[in-house]
């Protein structure tokens, strides 16, 4: 048996027909309490074909405890689904519809049924002793036509890239929602955005974009990795950074997918949540940290060659007084000055030790790194307002001064 899948594994394998000889794409799609998924697997259906076969692994899903409606609801999706299905299997190109209605209560959530489907694409890809891509979607997304073959050529181009990000843009106007979802959306989108941008000024090496339904990997590195977590929320974000570790992870630009702005109560954060709470609030300025934030994490990226040799408890970084006192009261409680010891005396190179460091100082301490500003004298800030310092600081020049624009300027500028 496969070594990762006899150590990790959830389950064993539930598909019992052989993979196809070519098979080189495996889409991954959990599913609960969901109105979109034949949208969803009808527009990766409609794909312009790659030359590899392509399967598509839905994992319609439900904790133990699931309220009984949503397990009823479970049931005809998962029947419709068959149905629409049936006639669309090809040899290179099938769909597998799986349903799994007892997850055990403490994990069962979106983390699961991502690795449930990812393990079982390892399994089709191990019966053929090859390294295929397994790529993350979700059941209420959509993509464009050359999205399979955009993929393909990706990892045939970059063959050292153990995975990708994907481009992705929500829908930002149109009928099919109420314009104040639109609205919302485009004010979340253009946060993360605005997010990823700042990480990227700010020099670190992990600034990627980490959503669930827009990212791909070679099984050997979903493997290597330990393969997806069980988290309920932010599967995702902390599923692509363990990949990202590996080293030459990459972007895909030349296609996208479009996922959904809709609001969902699945999950405790994320596009959903963020998108019901600009509604329930009847929100009229999205708020996001402060650019001044990403000032001060590039002063500590920037200062990170030194720290190899000078003692780091010191309240003089070369700032503005205020700023100083924050970098310090940050990095003390973090305990940095016994990681940086930890740092230098497992460092034997200039190259070993900025590894190192990076490991310590990683996304999510980032994160942490943002919460403590914003929450010690660094309030979060109007989205529009932030945007346009991120823009100044980027030379950018005749700056966007709306939402809209904005977010339409950050998606063809991070497609360059």
């Amino acid at each position: 048996m496969n070594f990762y899948l006899k150590k990790y594994g959830f389950q064993p394998s539930f598909i019992s027909t052989p993979p196809h000889p070519e098979l080189g794409l495996i889409v991954v799609i959990p599913c609960f309490d969901e109105d979109y998924l034949i949208d969803s697997l009808n527009a990766l259906w409609l794909c312009d074909r790659p030359n590899c076969g392509v399967e598509v692994i839905v994992v319609i899903n439900a904790g133990i405890n699931s309220p009984a409606e949503k397990k009823e609801k479970n049931r005809k999706t998962f029947e419709s689904a068959q149905v629409w299905s049936a006639d669309k299997n090809k040899p290179n190109f099938k769909f597998h519809i799986a349903i799994e209605e007892e997850l055990p209560k403490k994990h069962a959530g979106v983390g699961l049924a991502r690795k449930i489907g990812m393990d079982e694409a390892v399994d089709r890809f191990d019966q053929l002793n090859r390294d295929g891509i397994i790529v993350c979607f979700d059941a209420d997304s959509k993509c464009e036509l050359n999205y399979l073959q955009e993929i393909e050529a990706h990892f045939k181009t970059y063959p050292k890239s153990p995975g990708c990000s994907i481009h992705y843009e929500h829908p930002i106007d149109g009928t099919e929602f109420e314009p104040a979802i639109y609205n919302g959306i485009i004010n979340y989108e253009l946060h993360l955005r605005y997010y990823n941008q700042g990480l990227k000024w700010a020099g670190v090496p992990y600034a990627f974009h980490t959503v669930g339904s827009s990212m791909a990997v070679r099984s050997s590195a979903y493997q290597k990795q330990g393969g997806m977590n069980k988290r309920k929320a932010g599967e995702d974000f902390y599923f692509i950074h363990k990949i990202i570790a590996l080293g030459e992870f990459t972007e895909l630009k030349t296609t996208s997918v479009l996922p959904s702005p809709r609001i969902s109560d699945r999950v405790p954060f994320g596009t959903g949540k963020a998108i019901g709470d600009w509604i329930a609030e009847d929100k009229i300025v999205f708020n996001t940290y402060a650019f001044e934030s990403f000032e001060i994490l590039k002063a500590i990226v920037d200062l990170a060659p030194k720290f190899r040799f000078d003692d780091i408890i010191s309240r003089d970084y070369g700032l503005a007084p205020d700023q100083n006192n924050l970098i310090y009261a940050f990095l003390t409680e973090q305990k940095f000055q016994k990681a940086i010891e930890e740092i230098r005396l497992n460092s034997k190179t200039e190259a070993a030790y900025i590894k190192r460091f990076f490991r310590w100082f990683d996304a999510f301490k980032v994160l942490k790194l943002m919460h403590f500003l914003r929450d010690n004298g660094l309030p979060q800030q109007p989205i529009e307002q932030e945007t346009n310092l991120l823009l100044t600081k980027l030379n950018i020049d005749d700056t966007p001064l709306n939402a809209k624009d904005q977010l339409l300027f950050l998606r063809k500028f991070e497609k360059k």
